[in-house]
């Protein structure tokens, strides 16, 4: 009997979904797993922690693995690849995808995506990769895993899996590529996998932009309970999650479920699929929350959330901690993530005031102007019904 032909699979970024993607990968005799990392420090921390990663589990179990190659070289890594699975932040796609467009190869389908989808892939990468007709683009909506406290190139923990996983294919892709695809996916996840019929709902999907962006308002907001004053504790995003913030989400929320509203009727697209955040998360969780009555209590007591403390750092000049400015929160969440849900409700003419004082509130505090977000100049194509004579 011939052995099945092994599933060659890159994961760009070394980060925390990089690290535990690939352990969890590596466990499946018929995937060879490639970790690309841009920072050369990477490859060298792995082989220092002799040439292996390993995986913390909730239950106290440790999984180790041994990827086929740790490196900082996309040419190394992407060659060959049948799928490319990009994890960085979404202020960091513009770089990757610049770095492994030559390196990609030209004689075969290669499946480029980004988990998690959100924040206009789709876009970005048709602008960088859509030259190339053999490079198939999707992504997934959501982290397959909570991963956390991850030490580089040694350890990651994996908090809680997600009971379903969404993917969707840009536009271009035809059904045939979406069959691949989803066998091809099917090999590395165990949780049921489905097909979203468009991007969008993936774009639109409620998650770390308008959670992390409330939550910090909530918390040193104009309203907030340490407004100018340093954390004398670091509490975490989300057992430690103040009403305030979840009143900021729940009105956020809110307006993300206009901007689907809007959508659906200027693109002539199906977005029902994009639930109210409650709905979401309890659909993603299921038993893990014990506690499914509102919201807050929704994020306070979810398992896969616990113990995930908010990205703080030493006050200078000062005792206690405060936000780090710099932290992926803030540059994808809030700069990338928010700015493009922002900048949507622009589009369509859909008014979305909370998200807005939120992401200008939070974008100086940050002390930076406003990035580039992928909408394309073109979108949305109103179409205009003919008028019958």
């Amino acid at each position: 009997m011939v052995a099945a032909q092994k599933l060659k699979v890159t994961i760009c970024g070394a980060g925390r979904t990089g690290h535990l993607a690939a352990v969890l990968f590596s466990q499946k005799s018929d995937i060879e797993v490639t970790l690309l990392s841009s920072q050369h420090v990477m490859p060298a921390s792995y082989q220092k922690n002799g040439a292996q990663i390993r995986a913390f589990l909730p239950d106290g179990a440790v999984l180790a693995a041994s990827p086929c190659c740790v490196t900082a070289c996309p040419y190394e890594a992407c060659s060959d690849a049948d799928v490319v699975i990009i994890t960085v932040p979404s202020h960091a796609r513009d770089g990757v995808l610049k770095r492994i467009q030559p390196a990609l190869p030209r004689n075969k389908p290669v499946f480029v995506g980004a988990i998690p989808g959100f924040g206009g892939f789709d876009w970005l990468a048709e602008d960088l990769l859509g030259a190339l007709s053999n490079v198939v683009l999707w992504g997934m909506k959501d982290v397959p895993h909570i991963a956390f406290d991850l030490t580089l190139g040694e350890s990651v923990r994996l908090g809680g899996a997600k009971s379903h996983l969404y993917v969707a294919l840009h536009r271009r892709e035809t059904p045939a590529m979406a069959g691949i695809l989803l066998n091809y996916l099917s090999r590395l996840y165990d949780s049921p996998l489905m097909l979203l019929e468009d991007y969008l709902e993936i774009t639109l999907t409620p998650g770390n932009p308008i959670m992390h962006g409330s939550v910090i308002y909530g918390l040193i907001g104009p309203w907030g309970q340490w407004h100018h004053h340093p954390f004398n504790h670091v509490p975490c995003w989300w057992n430690d999650c103040p009403e305030l913030g979840a009143y900021f989400l729940a009105r956020c929320d809110a307006e993300n479920q206009a901007l689907c509203k809007a959508a659906e009727a200027v693109l002539e697209i199906d977005l029902s699929s994009v639930q109210p955040l409650q709905q979401e998360i309890m659909d993603a969780y299921g038993d893990l929350i014990a506690n499914p009555r509102t919201l807050l209590s929704v994020l306070r007591t979810n398992q896969a959330y616990a113990g995930i403390p908010l990205p703080l750092i030493r006050a200078e000049n000062s005792e206690g901690y405060v936000f780090d400015r710099r932290h992926r929160v803030f540059q994808e969440d809030i700069a990338f993530g928010l700015g493009l849900l922002v900048a949507i409700g622009e589009r369509l003419k859909v008014p979305v005031p909370c998200m807005k004082e939120i992401y200008l509130w939070c974008s100086q505090f940050m002390g930076e102007v406003a990035p580039h977000v992928p909408l394309p100049v073109t979108w949305p194509e109103i179409k205009v019904a003919q008028e019958c004579g």
